[in-house]
């Protein structure tokens, strides 16, 4: 298989970028991108560092993300698993992208940037839930907002095909494939609701 090894070749292959595709940018919040973000509970995070790349799904029952201000955006870091993998990338390379989903639109916002980790107590505090606070909040500073093509989300049918996920495997079976049976299973299944309603917030 030959691989693209030059920007020529690959810009060759898909020709010049639509003029609307280049001045949707903005470098900062506007109201219109501003009511679009705070309406998602939903955004992927991507992060990368020394051991490469990742991508995290963020989540919340309200808007997930604080506007700051119009250049600042802050993420709540909920305790999930500890892993920290976004966390350990922010803090050694600050480069971030989150992509914002809103249930029942197919466009898709984006905002890249420059992100610091805080356990800032005050602000932590603004993000009460049940009594509780994140363990940290990941501050972006923007550097460009854009939307995003809505094609992909149209070929998949993500809001309009209906549940899908009848013959998945469940976390507890995946977990006990990936480690020859040592942690996961059917125990791992039944106890996960009761566990995540603990550890919700």
């Amino acid at each position: 298989m030959e691989h693209i090894r030059d920007i020529e070749t690959l810009e060759a292959l898909y020709g010049r970028p639509g003029a609307a595709s280049l001045r949707k940018v903005v470098h900062q919040l506007t109201p219109l991108y501003r009511k679009w973000i705070l309406a998602s509970r939903l955004s992927v995070l991507s992060t990368v560092g020394p051991e490469g790349v990742d991508g995290s799904p963020r989540g919340d029952d309200g808007p997930v993300v604080k506007e700051l201000d119009a250049n600042t955006l802050a993420l709540p870091d909920w305790r999930g698993n500890n892993r920290l993998d976004s966390l350990r990338n922010i803090v050694r390379d600050p480069r971030v992208s989150l992509m914002f989903l809103v249930p029942g639109s197919n466009n898709v916002v984006r905002v890249n940037g420059l992100a610091r980790v805080t356990a800032d107590e005050t602000l932590r505090h603004q993000f009460e839930k049940a009594g509780k606070h994140p363990a940290t909040v990941i501050v972006v500073e923007i550097a460009e907002i854009y939307s995003q093509c809505a094609r992909a989300l149209i070929r998949a049918r993500i809001w309009s095909s209906g549940d899908e996920s009848g013959d998945l495997p469940t976390i507890g079976q995946l977990l006990s494939e990936a480690s020859d049976g040592v942690e996961g299973g059917a125990q791992y299944d039944e106890e996960w609701p009761a566990r995540a309603a603990k550890t919700m917030w």
